[in-house]
């Protein structure tokens, strides 16, 4: 992508949806993080089943620790990869209470030090949390990324360093949002839906997927 386009390209997302959020339920930065380390190879409407189940009961680090590996297990079940993702819950748990007092670190480093919290996981919490500008370069972003020539990159961490430096810093704090709902509900993996993009003219990708025919 041009680098000429990339600020209408953010100016064109951000018209369609000002204000993006993450598709998570949370109310507090310990829901978001638990609801984070959950959602990984799950889908956020599975994710918010389950949480919904569980929050009520425990949103606390000590509250979780209370229900033990077994008793979160039920809670988390309809989860993918339920069982080791509880243990990491249960010792993150452990760690926020035993190192932090109980609280979500607002540090890279502290996140990226607690079990099953890898950067992408971090990069979510420091934006939506604690409002920092940064990119979680999940499959979504990925794909965006290297199909729009935003940010091509052979790794995640690649694009996410691209994106740093590309992404104009008006649109920074937002840009992650804006990349994972345009990946989700657009330019999906197996058939971009070009015709519904209103940036379509502006990315590299060459084989616009026409509209369906009617009927």
């Amino acid at each position: 992508m041009k680098k000429d386009n990339i600020p209408l390209f953010f100016a064109t997302l951000q018209a369609a949806n000002p204000t993006p959020e993450t598709e998570l339920e949370y109310t507090t930065p310990f829901e978001l993080l638990a609801a984070v380390l959950l959602s990984a190879q799950a889908t956020d409407v599975g994710v918010n089943k389950a949480t919904r189940k569980l929050f009520p009961v425990a949103n606390t680090p000590q509250a979780i620790l209370g229900l033990g590996v077994e008793g979160l297990e039920e809670y988390i079940k309809t989860i993918g990869l339920y069982r080791s993702k509880a243990r990491h819950l249960i010792e993150t748990c452990r760690m926020l209470v035993e190192l932090h007092g109980g609280e979500v670190p607002r540090t890279r480093a502290e996140l990226e030090a607690l079990p099953g919290v890898g950067r992408k996981t971090a990069n979510v919490v420091l934006n939506v949390a604690f409002g920092e500008a940064t990119i979680a370069v999940d499959t979504h972003i990925f794909r965006v990324g290297n199909r729009t020539g935003l940010a091509p990159g052979k790794t995640p961490l690649e694009v996410e360093l691209k994106l740093e430096k590309r992404v104009p810093f008006e649109f920074r704090l937002h840009a992650h949002h804006w990349l994972i709902l345009h990946g989700r509900y657009i330019c999906v993996a197996r058939k971009p839906r070009c015709w519904e993009c209103a940036a379509h003219t502006l990315c590299d990708y060459k084989p616009k997927t026409p509209a369906p025919k009617p009927g």
